[in-house]
């Protein structure tokens, strides 16, 4: 996979990031992330990521951000706009953080094909463990920011992401990657980043089953 061009699925958490790292030290050459938002762009899908957030995140990658507003209605095409935007500049592959869930992998895959876009998914079927594992010992900063209260206590939001946390998560029965959509994280520092994301975690917000902390940008 040497030198050859990808744009990255970003949501501004765990998977992602660890996808982009695997994908940088195989060889590839990012040239673009892809973050879905909120149809009126406002926050980032799943979790609820302020725009100048994930911009800061991108400036510190060094690669451009892409932006597609969508509801879960128009997900798909809008998803498919990006990826043809991406080919048309001469992008060939995308990289994606899934790891064992079957249909979003089907899903991934036939959608980028519809772009003549390759899907490549680093993580795919690596144990769950094994993964968050690496993710700390590789010295990512990441955060709790959003928590499904129908799978897993809300006093986890706001939380750094560490090795205590994940024995704690594990402890209740709850998986440490939250593959199954139990909570999503943001990182903001790592060796994919060429500094820090300077972040500040606001007062909770509750939305049905949700609970997010607010990611605010500092300075």
């Amino acid at each position: 996979m040497k030198n050859v061009t990808f744009v990255s699925s970003w949501s501004g958490g765990k998977d992602s990031a660890m996808a982009f790292y695997r994908a940088l030290t195989s060889g590839m050459v990012p040239k673009k992330i892809l973050t879905m938002f909120e149809e009126d762009g406002e926050i980032s899908k799943s979790h609820a990521l302020p725009s100048e957030v994930v911009q800061a995140q991108a400036d510190r990658l060094g690669v451009p951000l892409l932006i597609k507003g969508a509801s879960w209605n128009s997900y798909e095409e809008r998803f498919i706009e990006a990826m043809d935007e991406c080919r048309s500049e001469g992008i060939t592959h995308g990289v994606f953080g899934d790891i064992d869930l079957e249909g979003h992998l089907e899903w991934v895959q036939k959608t980028c094909a519809k772009s003549d876009i390759v899907a490549v998914h680093p993580l795919w079927q690596e144990p769950r463990k094994s993964i968050v594992e690496e993710l700390l010992d590789a010295n990512f900063e990441a955060y709790i920011v959003v928590v499904n209260t129908k799978m897993m206590p809300a006093n986890f939001v706001g939380s750094r992401f560490t090795k205590e946390i994940v024995e704690e998560l594990e402890a209740a029965g709850i998986d440490s990657c939250g593959e199954n959509g139990e909570f999503h994280t943001i990182v903001v520092d790592g060796p994919i980043f060429s500094e820090r994301v300077p972040i500040e975690i606001g007062k909770t917000v509750e939305k049905g089953d949700y609970v997010f902390s607010p990611v605010i940008l500092k300075g």
